[in-house]
């Protein structure tokens, strides 16, 4: 791989990896938000509302990890 290339996957693994910290922070505050409800709203819709999205954004964390082990084993 030619330097030019190596530059712009490097590049690429910066962008994704600041994504990664966003949705991190956006799932804690998530979660944050489903510790603090009362016992009875984790049970209701919006806990389980809550549950759900951390779960998701838990799965594309783990897709942007993945994605710059990735990226990262192409640059070598």
């Amino acid at each position: 791989m030619n330097k030019e290339r190596r530059k712009q996957l490097d590049e690429i693994s910066d962008e994704i990896r600041d994504l990664n910290n966003r949705l991190e922070n956006l799932r804690d505050e998530e979660q944050d938000y489903f510790d603090n409800m009362p016992e009875g709203f984790q049970q209701g819709e919006k806990g389980e509302a809550a549950e759900q999205a951390t779960s998701e954004m838990n799965s594309a964390i783990d897709s942007l990890e993945e994605a710059i082990g990735s990226i990262e084993i192409a640059m070598e």
